[in-house]
């Protein structure tokens, strides 16, 4: 692998909640369930959501990692916070997932809180460094062989084909959406705009496959400890092909000053061994779901969201380019 010029990519974090903005009964329950107040909170800025995520130190020297969400400022971070709770029950112990310790669901005030062991580990630095870029991705190769087949009971998370098909894709919405949008949409894209959705209409049946898959992997989920590699928030978790997480998690690295996304994929041995057009078919997928949502307003409390994507957008285009000979 080599080296891209480095460059500041937009930053993947949120307008995080303060411990002091949640509720005062929400805040007791945290403490009822620790056996103990807490008397430190540490927040982690990283990660796009708008809700708290904080490490937490009881007055007995107990520390977790706790995430905690409400209806305000964005109802879809609860959504998520609930999700997650389910997959993360469900993990086997030999998942490099810190362990959920309890969640607390407020149906009444719509507050939901996630307690999780707390990894005492740093995210990957950024730029990208080539040797910690190494260990994440022999990490990722680890993770998807023990995770082939999925250890998960049959439907208690989507396939990544039903994840593609009704959340991963955009050029077909950008067939359909109005001018506005349209008229901001980049030349190359709208050239080849039809072709692009015909190839994402295949990208269902081309990521097919029986492993359990992150489906969100970037710097700011993943933690680095001395002697482990830990993949954390896994909401998003699919059953799919063993090459879609890094397919889905090489235009970032290259956002963020690593090597070029084609690199990255070669790096993983079932993406080698796979078939070339199912791989394209998934890529354009991710080009059209960043390309498309980067023209949209941003989200609550998520001001770099769209920036985020729109950068991811311009690698997974070039990524298509190259590979397709569409220059």
């Amino acid at each position: 692998m080599t080296d891209q010029t480095r460059h500041s990519p937009p930053p993947a974090q949120g307008v995080r909640l303060r411990w002091e903005d949640i509720p005062l009964q929400v805040r007791e329950v945290i403490e009822q369930k620790l056996g103990s107040p807490v008397i430190s909170v540490a927040s982690q800025p990283k990660g796009f959501s708008p809700g708290l995520a904080a490490r937490l130190t009881t007055a007995e020297g107990q520390r977790v990692f706790v995430k905690a969400a409400g209806p305000e400022p964005s109802p879809d971070t609860a959504s998520f916070h609930r999700r997650e709770a389910k997959i993360a029950a469900l993990l086997p112990p030999t998942a490099p997932a810190p362990r959920l310790l309890w969640s607390y669901d407020d149906p009444a005030s719509g507050w939901i809180v996630l307690a999780f062991q707390d990894v005492d580990g740093r995210h990957p630095a950024q730029p990208w460094r080539l040797d910690e870029l190494t260990r994440v991705l022999d990490a990722l190769i680890v993770l998807s062989e023990s995770l082939t087949p999925s250890p998960l009971p049959p439907g208690s998370v989507p396939t990544a084909g039903d994840v593609f098909s009704t959340s991963i894709f955009g050029w077909r919405e950008l067939q359909q959406a109005d001018s506005d949008i349209l008229d901001r949409l980049d030349p190359w894209s709208a050239r080849h705009l039809a072709d692009l959705a015909a190839i994402e209409a295949t990208a269902r049946e081309a990521v097919a496959g029986d492993t359990l898959l992150h489906a969100d992997i970037r710097e700011d989920n993943l933690l680095l400890t001395p002697d482990a590699v830990w993949v954390v928030d896994w909401p998003h978790a699919c059953v799919g092909a063993a090459w879609v997480d890094v397919v889905a998690f090489a235009p970032s690295v290259a956002m963020q000053g690593g090597p070029p996304p084609e690199d990255t994929l070669n790096y993983h041995p079932a993406a080698r061994q796979a078939d070339p057009d199912a791989i394209t078919a998934a890529i354009v997928s991710l080009a059209g779901f960043f390309t498309h949502r980067a023209l949209l307003p941003p989200p609550p409390g998520l001001p770099t969201l769209r920036e985020f994507q729109r950068a991811q957008g311009e690698v997974a285009r070039a990524w298509i380019a190259d590979r397709l000979g569409w220059k």
